[in-house]
Parts: C-alpha cells; structure tokens; sequence
C-alpha cells in the first residue's frame, strides 16, 4: 500500500522567484536541484516531510492545481501573508472537520506567483 505523497510539482515561470516566495512566506527551505533530461531546472523545498518540487518552463505556470499547507496560527499567517501583499482566492473560511482533530479548523486559499491555489487549513 502506499503511505503518503511523496512530493507535489509545480510548473513555474521564473523557478528563483518562485523559489524566493515558498521560503520566505512558507517557511520552505530549498534543499536540492538539477536539470530534467528535457533541460528543465527543477528545485526541490522542503518542510518538515514534505516536498514541493519546482520545474521551471518557459511556456509560464500551471493554473487549475492547487496544494495545502496546515498551519498552526492560522490567523497569524493569514495576517502575515495579506500584510505582504499576497491576493486572496478565497478568503478565510469554515470548513468540514474530515477527521475530529480539525473540528473548529478553517480555510483560505491564497495565489502564488505562477498562478497556482495554496491554499491552507487550521
């Protein structure tokens, strides 16, 4: 059986400033890199377990994907990434506890650079 999501890829314009965005208000840090066989530079983040893995593509990002983080301060970083100018996609939320450990958790779902929905419960 499987046990868990290895990595999540996102296909990005401008891979140093996507890179820049994820550590700064992800707390993200960028941890390897490489070439593709088809010539793509691809950097790998991390946090905690999780990998977001980055593939930079001249034809721009990807839109209609989207990824979550969990938070801890919910309120804490949904103030610290609106004061940074980061847009809503949707703003902050109730959302259905799929399991009792989220009962009372919200949602919010903010737009990257490329595009692409991070969105974030807790």
């Amino acid at each position: 059986m499987f046990k868990r999501i290895d990595h999540v890829a996102l296909d990005v314009a401008d891979i140093d400033r996507s890179i820049e965005f994820y550590e700064t208000h992800f707390g993200c840090s960028h941890y390897y890199e490489h070439k593709s066989g088809a010539g793509f530079r691809i950097a790998y983040l991390k946090l905690g377990n999780t990998v977001l893995e980055l593939v930079h593509r001249d034809s721009g990002g990807m839109n209609g994907f989207h990824f979550c983080f969990e938070s801890d301060d919910f309120d804490g970083d949904v103030a610290r990434l609106e004061s940074a100018g980061i847009p809503f996609m949707t703003p902050p939320h109730s959302t259905d506890a799929r399991e009792a450990r989220e009962q009372g958790w919200r949602r919010v779902v903010f737009k990257g650079p490329d595009g692409e929905a991070i969105e974030f419960r807790g």
